[in-house]
């Protein structure tokens, strides 16, 4: 993965207003931090940052004065309605050093006519160079049939990565697919614990096509 420059400006203010003032200009307070040096608070380009993680694990050269911080994305936290970024925590990396990171699982090819493949984990953890982290971990589906199974121990790593997880980690699962009467079943069965009652149907003039009415019946049996 390229590494992405991103020019940076200490920050001095700290506090929800100097947070809002920074965010009105466009900017995201953030902090770097690791390796036992102390923080380095500072604002970065909102919109800069924003195109640089759309990948979660992207390899950020930080520029601040002089000095540049090579780092990657701890935790960002963003507005839960509008998106944009709040504030970003970033690990300082040295080259050559291994980190653990949480890697997209990216599904390949199909499975079976009638299958339903499951991603039980989006998401994989590995032991990856910090100069070396992987976008993703493709896994084949091709021909997979009903009770396949993928587990982490079956991935195909990229060179230099490890699993960080346990190997018997269920990546996907492939069930049969549900058939229509499957899922009706499960629709009343839902509709009934929410205490849903459907409408029974009617016919063309507006009657039960369950039973006739008391007049119908009694018409019958004149002559």
């Amino acid at each position: 993965m390229a590494e992405i420059t991103i020019p940076a400006e200490p920050r001095t203010e700290f506090g929800k207003g100097a947070a809002r003032r920074i965010r009105r200009a466009d900017q995201v307070p953030a902090v770097l931090y690791g390796h036992g040096t102390d923080p380095v608070h500072v604002t970065l380009p909102g919109h800069t940052l924003m195109l640089a993680l759309k990948n979660s694990n992207a390899l950020l050269s930080i520029e601040v004065g002089s000095e540049s911080h090579l780092a990657i994305p701890k935790q960002v936290q963003r507005d839960p309605l509008k998106g944009f970024i709040e504030h970003a925590d970033l690990l300082i990396v040295k080259r050559g050093e291994k980190v653990v990171v949480d890697v997209a699982v990216q599904l390949e090819g199909e499975a079976q006519p009638e299958t339903l493949v499951v991603l039980e984990n989006a998401t994989v953890s590995l032991e990856v160079e910090a100069t070396h982290i992987p976008e993703s971990v493709e896994v084949s589906i091709e021909g997979l049939e009903v009770g396949a199974q993928v587990l982490a121990s079956d991935l195909a790593l990229p060179s230099g990565a490890a699993l960080a997880v346990e190997e018997d980690l269920l990546v996907v699962n492939v069930t049969a697919a549900p058939t229509a009467a499957d899922i009706e079943a499960e629709l009343e069965e839902a509709e009934a614990e929410a205490g849903i009652e459907r409408d029974e149907p009617e016919d063309a003039e507006g009657e039960s096509i369950e039973g006739e009415s008391e007049g119908d019946a009694e018409g019958d049996t004149e002559s």
